[in-house]
């Protein structure tokens, strides 16, 4: 049996969290602007800070595991 939970997390996060894509934070107007398609270093660096804290919180605090057979 092959620990799956980790993986899934990680993809969802990773989609979920790409800056520009469904949201970008901080943007390059307002403070928070939906799926503009744009990036910056700031933002690259604040989703990167989201992505390790909630991949911490799911993988390590929570222990998440789905398993297949």
């Amino acid at each position: 049996m092959a620990d799956w939970g980790p993986v899934l997390i990680a993809v969802v996060l990773f989609v979920l969290l790409t800056p520009g894509l469904l949201f970008q934070l901080p943007g390059s107007s307002r403070s928070i602007e939906f799926a503009n398609f744009q990036t910056s270093v700031i933002s690259i660096f604040i989703h990167t800070l989201l992505y390790f804290a909630l991949i911490t919180m799911f993988l390590i605090a929570i222990g998440v595991h789905i398993y297949f057979d």
